[in-house]
C-alpha cells in the first residue's frame, strides 16, 4: 500500500512467456500459479500468457492464454514478439528452461527476445554449474537481452556471477511460490484417502527416473520393520515425454521391486495429475515428505517448496535447492542413492514425534513469505522497477521490419501428400498429378528418402503415431529390399509386390545406407533405431567394391549420421576412411582452378559430392579435404545461379560438359535438396552465413523464384511438381520431388536454428570483448 492508502500502481499489461496448464510440467504449473497471483494482486491490469507447445496441436487452454507457439517452429517466435509489441505489453516475464524452447539449446527463444520492445524479466528454472559451450552462449545471450534475472535460491545467484559473468545488480532472488494453506494435523485428511491410522510418507510430482523413488522403496522394508503402520504414497502421472518414449516401464519397475521386497501392502500409486486443491489435501495427510532426487544440480524444486510450505517434515538428498531450503533444522539430508540412510532418518522422525512437529513448524514459518500473494507482489514491484529504468533510458526508435530486414518466411512442411502416396508396402514412386500412380510400383531410393523425411519431421507433425507407423513401413521395405544372398539392395518393385531385379544400382544401395544411417541417428525409439541398424550393418560390406562417386557420397552421408550416435564403431570408421579417400583422390586427379570437380561433366546429385567432402574433411580432421568440399560447393553455387540471382540447377537434358554448354532444362527438384544439404554442412563447418543465403536461394526455386517464375510446391497438398521443363512445371507430384521439397524445408529450418545459436555466441563474444576493453582502459 502507498502512504495515501491507495493500492500501488503496477504495469497495466503484463505477459508471461512459458508453459501453462493443462500441459503437464513443472513450468506450466509455475506459470499458471504466478499468472493467477499477478492477476489477483493487480486487479486493474491485464495479465496473460504466451505459451510454448510441445505438440503441434497444442492444448485446451483457458482464456488467459492469448498466444501459442509451436516450440519447434522458428517463425512463430517472431510472430509472438510481433503480437506482444502490437498489444503494447509493458513488461514481459520469461520462464526459461532450455528444454521448453526449440533449436539448439533452446536458441529459438532469442529470436523472440531480440525483437521485443519492452523490458524483460527472466525467471531461470535451470542454472547449470557446468554448461556446454552452446548452453553457456545461449544463457549469456538471454541474460544480456533481459533487464533482470530472477533466481529462486542463493546458489543460483552465485553460479550466475561466477560462471556466466552476470552482474550482481542484474540478479534478483524471489522464492518459488507456494499455495497458502493452514498448518494442520496430518490426521485431518487421512480418512478421505483410506489411510486413517497409518503413518504416511509422500512423494509427488510427474514421475521420471530422475526422481529417485526407487531409493525410498528400497528403504521401506527397514522402515516397515519398525513402523508397520507406514504407507508410502507416490502421487503423480508419468511425465508425458517419458511416457511417450518408455510408456509406464519406470512405474512398473518400481511396483515389481516393491513386490520383490514384500512391501506391496505399504505402497500406494496414484497415477494421475491432480489439481491444486487435491494436491494440498494429499500434502495435508502426509507425515513425512521424501524427495530423494538423483541430480545434485537441481537448482529449484516446486514440489519441495510446496511440501515445506504445507509444514511437512522433509527428508531429501543433498541437491542444491534442498541444501538451501532444509538448512537450520527445516529438514534432513541423506546421501544420494543411500536407502539405509534414508530409512534411518525416516525411522528417527517417526520415533520422535516432538522433533518431527518442531521441524514442521520451522518449515511452515520459514515459507510464509513464499506464498503466491507475496511472490506476486515482489514480481510486480520488480516490473515497476525495470519499467521505470526503461523510461529513464533513451528509448530506441522502433522501425518496422521490411521484407529485406526479416528472414524470408518458409512454408510449414505438410505430410499430407506423403501419406497419400504411401500404403502398407511403402511409398509409391509416381503420381498422376496428385493421384498415386500404381503402374510403376515402388523403389528403394524413395523409401530411403521417406524414412529420413518422417523421422526429421516427427516433432512438427501433429500425429506422432502416424510418423512412427510410416517409419516402420519404410524400414520394413528396406529390410525386404535387402537380398541376403547378394548382400545388395534390390531397387524396383512392382505394385504386385514382385521384385523386378535381383540387384539394384550402386546408387540405390548408397541411398539405402544413407536412409538407414540417418534413421539410426534420428530415431527416438530404440526399436526403430535397432531395426535400422541391423540392415545398415549388413549393407556395409558391399560398399568397398563400388566405383561410382555419388554412391560413395550417399553412403558417407549415412555413415556420418550413424557415427553421430555410435562414434566408437571402428569398422564403420574404417569404411568411412576408405570411401572418403577414394572420393578425395578422384577429386584431386581431375580438379583444376577453372573446373574444381572430380568429373569432366556435371550431372546429377552434384551437391551430395561436395557435402561428403565437407563432412569427411570436418569430422576426420582433414583440412585439405574440407577445403576441396567448400571450394567445389562454392563453384557449384556460382555455375547454378542466374545473373538475376535465382537458382538454376543443371538440366538433365544434356547436363553440363566441361568446356560445353550447360543444359537449362529439365531441372530436377533433387538438385535443390542436394545443394541445400551441402550448404547446411558448409555452414556447420564455417559458421559463414552466406551458406544460409545460398540454401535459401535453392529453396525458393520450389516456391517460384526460378527461370519461369512458376511455383513447384503445392501449398494445399504438400506435394511438389516433378520438375521444371522449358514449357512449365511437370505437374505430376511423385514421391522423389515431394520428399526432396519436404526435406529442403526441414533442412532450412534447422539451418536457421543453428544460425540463431551461432549469432548468440558471436554476440556474446563481441560484448565480452568490449567489456574487457573498457575494463582495461
Amino acid at each position: 500500500m502507498t502512504k495515501s492508502g491507495n493500492p500501488p500502481s503496477y504495469p497495466h499489461k503484463i505477459a508471461l512467456i512459458g508453459n501453462h496448464l493443462p500441459r503437464q510440467c513443472g513450468i506450466a504449473t509455475f506459470t499458471t500459479d504466478l499468472l493467477a497471483g499477478l492477476a489477483e494482486e493487480n486487479p486493474s491490469g491485464e495479465c496473460w500468457a504466451v505459451v510454448m507447445n510441445d505438440i503441434p496441436e497444442g492444448y485446451r487452454y483457458p482464456a488467459q492464454v492469448r498466444f501459442e507457439v509451436n516450440q519447434r517452429v522458428l517463425a512463430e517466435y517472431r510472430l509472438a514478439a510481433d503480437f506482444l509489441n502490437m498489444n503494447r505489453v509493458e513488461v514481459v516475464c520469461l520462464q526459461h528452461e532450455f528444454g521448453i524452447f526449440g533449436g539448439e539449446n533452446g536458441a529459438h527463444v532469442m529470436d523472440l527476445l531480440g525483437n521485443l520492445r519492452m523490458p524483460v524479466v527472466t525467471t531461470l528454472h535451470t542454472v547449470l554449474q557446468s554448461p556446454s559451450a552452446g548452453q553457456l552462449a545461449v544463457a549469456k545471450r538471454v541474460a544480456q537481452l533481459s533487464d533482470r534475472l530472477v533466481v529462486m535460491g542463493q546458489r543460483a545467484r552465485e553460479i550466475l556471477r561466477e560462471v556466466y559473468g552476470v552482474p550482481e545488480a542484474k540478479i534478483v532472488l524471489i522464492h518459488h511460490g507456494i499455495p497458502d494453506v493452514p498448518f494442520v494435523d496430518p490426521n485431518y485428511y487421512k480418512d478421505q484417502y483410506g489411510v486413517e491410522g497409518r503413518k504416511v510418507i509422500l512423494t509427488f510430482g510427474l514421475l521420471s527416473p530422475g526422481k529417485g523413488i526407487e531409493t525410498m522403496i528400497e528403504a521401506l522394508p527397514a522402515v516397515v520393520a519398525r513402523h508397520p503402520e507406514v504407507v508410502y504414497i507416490v502421487l503423480g502421472a508419468t511425465h508425458p515425454h517419458v511416457k511417450k518414449e518408455q510408456g509406464e516401464s519406470y512405474r512398473l519397475s518400481l511396483q515389481r521391486r516393491a513386490r520383490e521386497l514384500g512391501i506391496g501392502d505399504h505402497l500406494i500409486f496414484h497415477n494421475r495429475f491432480v489439481d491444486l486443491k487435491e494436491l494440498c489435501e494429499f500434502l495435508g495427510a502426509a507425515d513425512i515428505y521424501a524427495t530423494p532426487y538423483l541430480n545434485q544440480e537441481q537448482i529449484v524444486s516446486g514440489t519441495l517448496a510446496y511440501a515445506l510450505g504445507s509444514g511437512k517434515a522433509t527428508i531429501a538428498t543433498p541437491y542444491w535447492y534442498a541444501e538451501e531450503m532444509l538448512a537450520d533444522g527445516r529438514g534432513r539430508l541423506v546421501p544420494f542413492k543411500d536407502s539405509a540412510a534414508l530409512a534411518e532418518q525416516v525411522n528417527d522422525l517417526l520415533d520422535h514425534e516432538v522433533e518431527r512437529h518442531a521441524m514442521r513448524k520451522r518449515a511452515y514459518t520459514f515459507c510464509r513469505e513464499m506464498i503466491w500473494k507475496e511472490v506476486a507482489r515482489q514480481y510486480l514491484e520488480l516490473f515497476n522497477e525495470v519499467k521505470a529504468e526503461r523510461a529513464r533510458s533513451p528509448r530506441p526508435v522502433f522501425r518496422a521490419k521490411t521484407m529485406d530486414m526479416a528472414p524470408r518466411e518458409l512454408p510449414q512442411p505438410k505430410l499430407d501428400h506423403i501419406i497419400r502416396l504411401s500404403d502398407n508396402v511403402g511409398i509409391l514412386q509416381h503420381a498422376k498429378y496428385i493421384v498415386p500412380d500404381r503402374y510403376h510400383g515402388y523403389c528403394t531410393d524413395d523409401n530411403a528418402r521417406a524414412l529420413i523425411a518422417v523421422l526429421m519431421a516427427r516433432e512438427m507433425i501433429p500425429n506422432s503415431d502416424a510418423v512412427t507407423n510410416l517409419a516402420c513401413t519404410y524400414i520394413s521395405f528396406l529390410h525386404h529390399a535387402f537380398n541376403e544372398e547378394t548382400g545388395r539392395f534390390r531397387n524396383f518393385m512392382g505394385y504386385d509386390r514382385r521384385w523386378l531385379e535381383e540387384v539394384g544400382s550402386e546408387d540405390s544401395h548408397g541411398r539405402a545406407v544413407w536412409g538407414l544411417g540417418e534413421a539410426v541417428a534420428l530415431a527416438e525409439s530404440a526399436d526403430i533405431r535397432d531395426a535400422a541398424r541391423a540392415v545398415f550393418e549388413k549393407a556395409l560390406p558391399a560398399l568397398s567394391g563400388f566405383t561410382f562417386p555419388r554412391t560413395w557420397s550417399f553412403a558417407l552421408g549415412g555413415i556420418h549420421a550413424y557415427l553421430s550416435r555410435y562414434s566408437g564403431d571402428s569398422e564403420v570408421r574404417r569404411i568411412r576412411e576408405t570411401l572418403a579417400d577414394k572420393l578425395f583422390e578422384k577429386f584431386k586427379q581431375n580438379a583444376t582452378d577453372e573446373w574444381p570437380w572430380l568429373e569432366d561433366r556435371l550431372t546429377y546429385a552434384n551437391g551430395k559430392i561436395s557435402q561428403a567432402l565437407i563432412l569427411c574433411g570436418r569430422h576426420m580432421d582433414r583440412a585439405e579435404m574440407l577445403q576441396a568440399g567448400l571450394r567445389s560447393l562454392e563453384w557449384l553455387m556460382t555455375v547454378q545461379t542466374d545473373p538475376k540471382g535465382h537458382f538454376v540447377p543443371v538440366g538433365n537434358n544434356g547436363w553440363y560438359p566441361k568446356g560445353g554448354t550447360k543444359a537449362r532444362f529439365d531441372q530436377q527438384p533433387i538438385e535443390a535438396l542436394d545443394m541445400i544439404e551441402a550448404c547446411r554442412e558448409a555452414y556447420e563447418a564455417t559458421n559463414d552465413s552466406k551458406w544460409v543465403s545460398h540454401a535459401q536461394r535453392c529453396l525458393e526455386w520450389f516456391l517460384g523464384r526460378n527461370d519461369l517464375n512458376a511455383p513447384l510446391y503445392n501449398h494445399k497438398t504438400g506435394g511438389c511438381c516433378d520438375g521444371l521443363n522449358a514449357d512449365g512445371p511437370n505437374r505430376n507430384q511423385g514421391a522423389e520431388s515431394t520428399l526432396v521439397c519436404f526435406l529442403s524445408m526441414l533442412h532450412l529450418n534447422r539451418m536457421r536454428s543453428s544460425q540463431i545459436a551461432v549469432e548468440a555466441a558471436t554476440e556474446e563474444t563481441v560484448i565480452s570483448q568490449k567489456e574487457q576493453s573498457v575494463h582495461v582502459q
